[in-house]
């Protein structure tokens, strides 16, 4: 037998023990060896879980495991009901067995092992074991609670699986279930880094509002049994955030809470303002997080009135040549955008963010030099009494120039007493598109400003291949006419043919 035959073998022979299994009582034997193939290999173990998800469907579909209950009577102890308490005894302990594939070192049996829990959840959701009252659908939810808890895992990074289980919360029912199981399973104490990550990964998926779509997952959407009440997403929302607030985090997760906090939290927070000790803390973090932070005090000015009167000084601060080495520089420089958009600002404050852009401007890449002066010509149109920085020649040169770098007050910087001399220096750039775009300091400065969008994000790559492409019909490949296979005339290499 070939080894690619083997896999798909060992799920046929599986597949015909649990139709064997379904079709008599007598053969409970084949459902102990449909198990023991999870200690097997990978194959083995997809193999088994497929089979498992096969036997329990169908058990559940024919309502096969459903002891019948009268009211005041004890439940009789007849061959039948042994038998089916024997199935639901087995299928506690399979499913509790395909929830540990979760946590298998496999990708494979992780996403097989959550497929399979997950669409028993759906049959046992639809066809329940016992029935409540007139309620004929609804969510097991100490399976859904138990599966929840491997996706919180405390012993390995789940990304891959929390990104797959988002295909779940497109059902109204497993999104909603999901926030309202989510208080009970929040650390009240410090956990460790792998589950905060785990924890704020999963949060950052879920949604507050129902799904555009109504789809049910245990149920039908004909037979809705529950309703997606969001005062019940948000209360649960700040139950838990309150929880998260009081964890040790480390630079990693703390990056990572910021980037949930704004993306997500923020608009649904009850009391935003409690937030502005551990924003205010956070902006002296440093790198990532202070400028996450920094969006964050953005959004509390902005919206909730906040007072922070040395905004500006910690803006100008992050200034630093690290910052162009950082996947957030383009949100740093989006922010800066955003506060100093106001034309009542002090003119000497805005010229100090002109000025140190400007020196910043000789060291960074190239594809933030454009951005950089894009950025001063915006400003330069915000405010026209900073055209003097165009015109003092009284200070063209770096040894006569009046501006403090290392001052970390942008108002005693002296930058109004300047000149954007860097500004000329990059014309004589080495790229063509980054010398062009340093010369509108020598042209009429336009009407309107620069949209900043559309090279927030540009790489240095992409400013290569639009050279290339310039440039593309000059490049000389042969100088000399080839004749048949010899060498030209001018190759050293003819030196050593024989």
């Amino acid at each position: 037998m070939s080894q690619p035959e083997k896999p798909s073998k060992i799920c046929r022979q599986l597949r015909l023990k649990a139709q064997e299994f379904l079709s008599s009582k007598q053969n409970t034997d084949y459902l102990v060896q449909i198990v023991n193939h999870l200690e097997g290999g990978v194959e083995d173990r997809i193999s088994s879980l497929l089979a498992l998800e096969m036997v329990f469907t169908a058990l559940l579909k024919d309502r096969d495991m459903v002891i019948e209950v009268v009211p005041l009577k004890p439940v009789e102890r007849t061959p039948e009901n042994r038998y089916k308490e024997w199935l639901r005894n087995a299928y506690e302990e399979c499913y509790g067995k395909v929830l540990q594939c979760l946590e298998d070192a496999s990708y494979k049996i992780q996403v097989q092992g959550l497929s399979t829990a997950m669409n028993i959840l759906s049959h046992e959701g639809r066809f329940p074991l016992e029935t409540k009252g007139s309620l004929d659908n609804y969510v097991p939810l100490h399976k859904f609670k138990s599966l929840l808890m491997k996706l919180l895992s405390n012993k390995q990074n789940n990304q891959q699986l929390i990104t797959k289980y988002t295909e779940y919360l497109l059902f109204d029912d497993i999104l909603f279930f999901t926030w309202k199981m989510l208080p009970s399973l929040t650390a009240k104490s410090n956990p460790n880094d792998v589950y905060i990550i785990n924890y704020l990964l999963l949060l950052e998926k879920l949604q507050i509002e129902k799904n555009g779509e109504t789809k049910i997952l245990c149920g039908t959407e004909d037979n809705v049994f529950f309703t997606f009440d969001e005062t019940v997403t948000i209360k649960s929302l700040n139950k838990i955030w309150h929880c998260i607030m009081l964890w040790e985090h480390t630079p990693q997760t703390h990056k990572q809470l910021l980037i949930v906090l704004l993306e997500k939290v923020l608009p649904h927070l009850e009391k935003p303002l409690l937030l502005t000790d551990f924003l205010m803390d956070s902006l002296d973090g440093g790198g990532a997080v202070s400028l996450l932070a920094l969006q964050g005090i953005f959004t509390m000015i902005q919206v909730h009135n906040l007072n922070y009167p040395n905004i500006f000084q910690k803006l100008y601060s992050m200034f630093e040549p690290e910052i162009f080495h950082t996947k957030h520089k383009a949100r740093l420089f989006h922010l800066s955008d955003l506060f100093l958009s106001s034309t009542h600002l002090p003119e000497g404050l805005v010229a100090a963010f002109a000025k140190r852009l400007a020196r910043l401007a000789l060291i960074a890449p190239s594809e933030d030099i454009i951005i950089i002066c894009k950025f001063i010509g915006n400003l330069i149109l915000r405010h026209p009494g900073l055209k003097c920085l165009l015109n003092n020649s009284n200070c063209a040169t770096a040894n006569v120039d009046p501006y403090i770098m290392e001052e970390r007050d942008p108002l005693r910087s002296c930058a109004l007493s300047s000149s954007l001399w860097e500004l000329e220096t990059l014309q004589y750039h080495v790229l063509p598109s980054v010398a062009n775009t340093a010369k509108f300091i020598n042209d009429p400065l336009p009407s309107v400003e620069w949209d900043l969008s559309p090279v927030l994000n540009t790489t240095g790559d992409d400013i290569f291949d639009r050279e290339v492409k310039k440039f593309s019909k000059l490049i000389v490949l042969q100088f000399e006419k080839p004749n048949g296979a010899s060498l030209g005339k001018s190759e050293r290499l003819a030196q050593y043919w024989n």
